[in-house]
């Protein structure tokens, strides 16, 4: 089994965020293997394609696991997937995948940029859960609920500089939302070539700070949208890591556009 390590939302190694990538001759093995496999690759997520027949509404099956659970959609382990499809050869073009969030087609652009066409989260204002406030170490400007597609909690705080410094309480965070929570504010310069900020937080997933997270933004990217007037945007996630993701909101369908970069290529031997 090969297996491909992906940075995504980047155009240089070492930031952005990895994903595992691995490419099936035929169909998934056992949930099991595909499991431990995750654990074992121990990235935010692993993700596991397989070609489809000919002439469906999809070319590839597509899953997504944390080292410690599948998830229902992830942006940038897709991103990384349609990376790999592309530069190894594997398929040309616009890719769709079937996946437990519908199909969805990733596009390749120029200089190496892919767009991924994802669902648009719907976002419901909800009261701050009591306890939230102390758990992030801010107090919230807005929360939104971002339905069951998603998961998560966005809570908007004051200003870039409180999205940078946080170091909330992990284990009192996870109680607030069935994935995550993601943090976000309005960027502070617009010199800096972003809009808005996030940080994203799944210690409930085993992954107490996730570098980029696609999916995150088909939530912030309606959310800001509808502040800054503008559908299309770009977003930096303020991880250590850090990455940069486009957003272009469409309706019931949110674009997110980022490049990515294989760091290791290597065989699984178990």
């Amino acid at each position: 089994m090969r297996i491909r390590i992906v940075d995504a939302f980047t155009d240089r190694p070492f930031t952005g965020n990895p994903a595992g990538v691995v490419l099936l001759d035929d169909a998934f093995p056992e949930d099991e293997r595909l499991q431990n496999v995750a654990l074992e690759v121990n990235h935010a997520e692993t993700a596991f394609a397989h070609r489809l027949p000919g002439g469906g509404e999809a070319d590839w099956a597509l899953r997504w696991f944390t080292p410690v659970a599948e998830v229902a959609m992830c942006g940038h382990a897709t991103l990384a997937t349609a990376h790999v499809l592309h530069t190894s050869g594997a398929h040309d073009g616009p890719v769709r995948f079937a996946t437990r969030s519908g199909v969805l087609i990733a596009t390749p652009g120029a200089d190496g940029w892919i767009t991924l066409d994802f669902p648009t989260a719907p976002l419901t204002p909800v009261a701050p859960p009591p306890g939230l406030a102390e758990a992030l170490g801010a107090d919230p400007v807005a929360v939104h609920d971002t339905g069951p597609q998603v998961g998560d909690l966005l809570v908007e705080l004051a200003d870039e500089q409180t999205v940078r410094g946080l170091a909330p309480d992990l284990r009192a965070l996870a109680a607030h939302s069935s994935r995550g929570v993601i943090a976000t504010a309005r960027a502070g310069a617009p010199s800096g070539g972003h809009d808005y900020v996030s940080r994203c937080f799944f210690p409930r997933l085993g992954i107490d700070e996730d570098p980029v997270t696609g999916s995150a933004h088909t939530a912030l990217a309606p959310h800001w949208s509808a502040r800054l007037g503008r559908d299309d945007l770009t977003g930096l996630q303020a991880s250590r890591r850090g990455g940069v993701v486009r957003t272009g909101l469409r309706g019931d369908r949110t674009l997110l556009t980022g490049r990515a970069v294989t760091v290791i290529d290597g065989e699984l031997l178990a």
